[in-house]
């Protein structure tokens, strides 16, 4: 019995030092890290463009980028004209929309009206195309010009149409001039300079000979008020 006992007893402690043993050597063994797929960061996909308002024909300026439908969003048209130099110039807004009076928005003509250039003189442009988008012109309104503040561009129709700009504001002056094209858009031609240089408020043609130019930002209830049937031409 007690050499039963003993053999027991020596098993047992075989059993043990086995098992310390292997407990040991377990820790000290490496084992590979989980695999876990490498994924890159992917680049966040831009906002679905929303049109500004919920005209038919519209535009987004999201994404740091000019873009217009002529189907309340479903199909948009991206403009060929950097976004900021939309707004370049004396401009004080969040350019979250166009500034009025500087493009035109219809079926049939999309028109841009824009400043280019150095900080002294800029050339001031106009983008714009007669079929929906698929094809853009670029048209060179006024080879140089100060720092525009005031800008407007119309059509009266297919042939004709104007541009009132002003620029190089210092206090309640500035410059301020209008130019008319008569080939749709293609060339311009100063008229001659009304010899005021308060702030313009408004202006514009109501046919081919007729244009006013409206000036006193300040007062616009009664504004300095120039009127020609006869459109006079700068040799500028």
């Amino acid at each position: 019995m007690k050499n039963i006992i003993l053999v027991l007893s020596v098993l047992m402690m075989v059993a043990l030092g086995i098992g310390t043993y292997y407990y040991q050597k377990q820790d000290q063994m490496t084992y590979p890290k989980q695999y876990q797929p490498n994924h890159p960061d992917e680049p966040q996909q831009p906002k679905p463009l929303r049109p500004v308002n919920y005209e038919k024909i519209s535009y987004s300026l999201q994404n740091n980028q000019l873009n217009i439908t002529y189907n309340k969003g479903t199909d948009w048209v991206k403009v060929p004209i950097e976004k900021d130099l939309l707004f370049d110039g004396e401009y004080r807004g969040n350019k979250q929309e166009l500034i009025e009076g500087s493009y035109i928005l219809t079926e049939n003509r999309a028109v841009f009206l824009y400043a280019k250039g150095n900080m002294g003189s800029k050339k001031i442009l106009l983008t714009y195309s007669l079929d929906q988008g698929k094809t853009w012109q670029d048209a060179v309104v006024k080879e140089s010009f100060p720092s525009i503040r005031f800008r407007k561009v119309d059509f009266l129709n297919n042939h004709f149409g104007y541009v009132i700009i002003s620029g190089d504001r210092t206090m309640s002056q500035e410059y301020s001039m209008a130019l008319l094209t008569h080939d749709g858009g293609k060339t311009w031609r100063a008229t001659k300079d009304s010899g005021n240089t308060s702030l313009i408020y408004d202006g514009g043609f109501i046919d081919e000979s007729t244009g006013f130019l409206s000036y006193g930002i300040i007062n616009p209830e009664k504004p300095d008020l120039y009127v020609t049937q006869n459109v006079p031409f700068s040799n500028l």
